[in-house]
């Protein structure tokens, strides 16, 4: 830490977010990139938080950023500005193709069979998660998923095999960040000029940043509480973060994905966000279209 001023500066950003964010454990801070006292507060500040490195990194720049732009360091206020943090202005230059900026009820599947029965039920958005290796069996779930929406309205999106989507005549695809990744630009380039809708997942700032470089048709954030889906690789979110987050990306739909029940409809709602995706709160159900109809109500507020 520089000096008793910076110091000063990074208590005061803990003292008044700490509630904020609470229940995280504080991260060993990075070193810093850059020297201005804004950014060493913050780098220092948030990773007291709980922000991992590439989150406090990403933070203090965008803290130095807003400190610059409105000429005076405010300890109060937490960054949400898109510019802040370099994110595309809007109209975006790259961009995939539109989606509705709020996408309801979101149902995360795992076959065509249950595509089709919640897709009936009037599940909004609806995506196949089809676990397989065998490039037959996919193709041939993500041709009867599509199918299985024809007529209902829902719009169908698809985890991973985005080339069998396109194939197929899918609405959309999600990949995960390390899909996202493993994409040549013109591989990207050949997906947003397909017309196809790209969400993305994103576990924290770093990866909203790396997210809307690409210019997603959404982005979804999580996970928001624990689950036992899949290790997670980072801590849940909470809706503290959630809630920043929220702000910072106002300018695309959002979805909250990882641990949401019924029960925290309500305060997952409250943060802005235009969808909630679910897996085992429909999946688990004892009766799935029941449930789907009341989860819609609550969405409804």
């Amino acid at each position: 830490m520089h000096d008793s001023n910076t110091l000063e500066m990074a208590k005061a950003i803990v003292a008044h977010h700490s509630a904020t964010f609470a229940g995280f454990e504080p991260q060993p801070a990075p070193t810093p990139a850059a020297q201005e006292s804004a950014y060493v507060a913050a780098l220092h500040g948030c990773s007291q938080l709980g922000f991992i490195p590439t989150d406090a990194q990403c933070l203090a720049s965008a803290w130095l950023a807003q400190t610059v732009r409105t000429g005076s360091f405010d300890a109060t206020s937490w960054p949400v500005e898109p510019e802040d943090f370099g994110l595309q202005p809007v109209p975006r230059r790259l961009a995939f193709a539109r989606c509705p900026q709020r996408l309801g009820l979101y149902a995360v599947l795992p076959n065509a069979e249950w595509v089709g029965r919640m897709a009936r039920a009037g599940v909004p958005t609806v995506q196949l998660r089809f676990k397989s290796t065998d490039t037959v069996a996919v193709k041939r779930e993500i041709a009867a998923s599509v199918a299985a929406v024809h007529g209902t309205g829902a719009l169908l999106f698809i985890n991973d095999h985005w080339q069998a989507a396109i194939d197929a005549g899918a609405y959309g695809i999600h990949l995960g960040q390390e899909d996202l990744d493993a994409l040549h630009s013109d591989q990207l380039g050949a997906l947003r000029a397909s017309g196809i809708r790209l969400g993305v997942s994103t576990h924290g700032y770093a990866e909203m940043v790396r997210a809307d470089a690409v210019g997603p048709s959404y982005i979804a954030m999580g996970a928001v509480f624990p689950t036992t889906l899949k290790k997670m690789a980072t801590a849940p979110q909470g809706v503290g973060r959630l809630g920043v987050y929220a702000r910072l990306l106002r300018n695309y739909p959002q979805v909250a994905i990882g641990g949401i029940g019924a029960e925290q409809f309500g305060e997952v709602l409250a943060t802005g966000v235009g969808s909630i995706a679910v897996v085992r709160a429909l999946v688990n159900a004892a009766n799935p279209e029941t449930q789907a109809a009341s989860l819609k109500a609550l969405m409804q507020g």
